[in-house]
């Protein structure tokens, strides 16, 4: 494989290596590619977490892990993120852990608050305590924004806000953030404190190895494996898709540049595909059926459907101009190489490790 990071705007190939990182939600469908990655760049991960589902990336991919400790416990418990941290005492701090998913959140949205709002303070407050330089990225999505769902790109600018539950708490988040940044990390008396703290937006993510339920391409993955209709929700909705390895790219790009220049980075960016670059929920459809060679769908349309965000866009010209960062894959890619590693996967019956390495070391030579 080639090393990660040499080539085209994925220069951190040397930021990483022997540097302590501390990963929170690292058992996650994301969190297990940031691991890969952060493996392969030579990093010291240490992950804080829930116990993995089953099944999940993570626990296909755990065993081949270099430099790897994982920690399982629960966010939300103030005195063991502090303690887990402060021990470690990291360069580097990826916070990921959160309950993600829109329609879960209306299930359960006092244990969504919890988890994704005062979770960011507990992981925040415990970097307050480190006695050393560190570069903190706090992972968030596309949707904090305050949504007139009018078509026009969000700016990092923008009004943040939430109509459901998980928007509402991960827009708190970065509020949290922010006050944090202000009130403890200020960018005038950097030089005491040496921290720089930074949020990251991205959303409609998609790819290999995510088995969560209420997900498009696990929800089809799972229709085609047991040989059933794939039911659509809504066929007409788009949205930006985009593979994992473009936010995963964003945030390492993010921390890299952060610690060229603490100061100048320690803000919001946006990670998102190109404005023009959206399908909708049928296209997406048909372009996995097509991938996987066989299958079909109906369309199955929720009676009394909680309320989920029409088109969401990101403006990424900030992420672009100031990082150098852009998109790879467009949607179609993203789709064929998500269905691809499904079936890989199936036929194989082998090292998922190697098909991430696969399909790390193809995103970085594009």
């Amino acid at each position: 494989m080639t090393q990660p990071g040499k080539s085209g705007n994925m220069n951190f190939s040397t930021t990483f290596k022997n540097k302590k990182v501390f990963l929170t939600g690292h058992t996650g469908f994301k969190g297990a590619w940031m691991s890969i990655w952060l493996s392969e760049l030579g990093a010291i991960v240490k992950g804080y977490a829930l116990t993995p589902e089953r099944p999940s990336l993570y626990r296909l991919i755990s065993g081949n892990l270099k430099r790897h400790t994982s920690v399982i416990a629960d966010i939300r418990n103030q005195q063991k993120v502090a303690k887990e941290m402060l021990d470690f005492n990291p360069d580097f701090v990826f916070h990921m852990a959160a309950q993600p998913l829109v329609r879960t959140s209306y299930e359960i949205p006092l244990e969504t608050f919890d988890i994704n709002v005062m979770g960011t303070a507990h992981v925040l407050d415990a970097v307050k305590q480190l006695k050393k330089k560190c570069v903190v990225v706090i992972v968030t999505t596309d949707k904090v924004y305050k949504n007139p769902e009018n078509g026009i790109p969000f700016k990092e600018s923008d009004a943040l806000g939430g109509y459901d539950p998980y928007s509402a708490s991960k827009a708190a988040a970065e509020i949290i953030t922010d006050s944090y940044r202000l009130a403890f990390f200020n960018s005038l008396t950097y030089t005491k404190h040496k921290k720089s703290i930074a949020s990251a937006r991205a959303g409609n993510v998609i790819g290999g190895g995510d088995f969560a339920k209420d997900r498009i391409i696990p929800d089809i993955i799972r229709a085609l494996q047991d040989n059933t209709p794939v039911e659509v929700r809504n066929p007409s909705a788009v949205r930006p898709w985009q593979h994992v390895l473009e936010p995963i790219s964003g945030y390492l790009s993010l921390a890299h540049s952060m610690t060229k220049d603490p100061v100048k980075f320690a803000g919001s960016y946006n990670f998102g595909p190109n404005i023009k670059d959206a399908l909708p929920v049928e296209t997406l459809v048909n372009l996995a059926l097509k991938s996987w060679g066989s299958g079909n769908y109906i369309s199955s349309p929720k009676q009394k459907a909680v309320h989920e965000a029409g088109l969401l866009k990101l403006n990424i010209s900030k992420a672009a101009n100031e990082l150098h960062w852009k998109p790879k894959w467009n949607a179609k890619t993203a789709i064929e190489k998500s269905v691809a590693w499904y079936k890989e996967n199936l036929n194989s019956k082998g090292n998922s490790y190697q098909l991430c390495l696969n399909t790390i070391s193809a995103y970085i030579k594009k």
